[in-house]
């Protein structure tokens, strides 16, 4: 079982364990993030999942909100002793890695449209901080179409989304889709 942590001190993490960071927006989670990050639990000892708070990509949800949900769902993983911490973040990628000395960044591809973008950036990072390496996880085969955005539009359509989502993520939805169909807009967030 995974332990979720809400505040890991630097000392604690960094005595030689191996600390990895997977940032997202995660808007919602959806089960292709859950697959990199049981994949990307093993690749170090210490797993923080970087919370993006990202208001420029208009999310669904507040950062306290997808934090909660991140947390709900990494709470009934099996990471295989590797302990996993959720952290919002809203500061550049690279001094976020560095604040919790990590030493890999984690990314998931699902295509060969995200590997661009994913090697530009891959590229920015190490020239800010050659010391921290990007790992790039495919994603699973039966994970590669899901996206939070498409996940986002087809339950907002009435489709089942149970197949992308946890049960848990799922209810969440289909609540805030039944509040913005009950007084046509979405309730107003908080990005604290």
């Amino acid at each position: 079982m995974a332990t979720s942590q809400t505040e890991t001190s630097k000392a604690e993490t960094s005595k030689g364990r191996r600390i990895g960071v997977y940032p997202g927006t995660f808007d919602p989670i959806t089960n292709g993030h859950m697959d990199i990050i049981q994949r990307a639990a093993r690749q170090v000892d210490h797993l923080i999942i970087g919370v993006a708070r990202n208001a420029g990509k208009g999310p669904l949800y507040s950062t306290d909100e997808r934090v909660a949900m991140v947390r709900e769902d990494v709470a009934a993983l099996n990471a295989g002793g590797a302990s996993i911490e959720v952290r919002a973040f809203d500061n550049l990628l690279m001094h976020f890695a560095i604040e919790m000395n990590a030493r890999v960044i984690i990314r998931g591809l699902r295509a060969v449209s995200d590997f661009e973008y994913e090697f530009q950036m891959a590229g920015m990072n190490a020239r800010l901080n050659p010391k921290v390496e990007t790992i790039f996880l495919m994603s699973s085969e039966k994970h590669q179409f899901i996206s939070s955005r498409f996940v986002k539009e087809i339950g907002r359509l009435g489709g089942d989304i149970r197949h992308f989502v946890s049960a848990r993520v799922a209810e969440r939805l289909a609540e805030r889709f039944a509040l913005e169909a009950g007084n046509g807009t979405a309730p107003t967030t908080s990005q604290t």
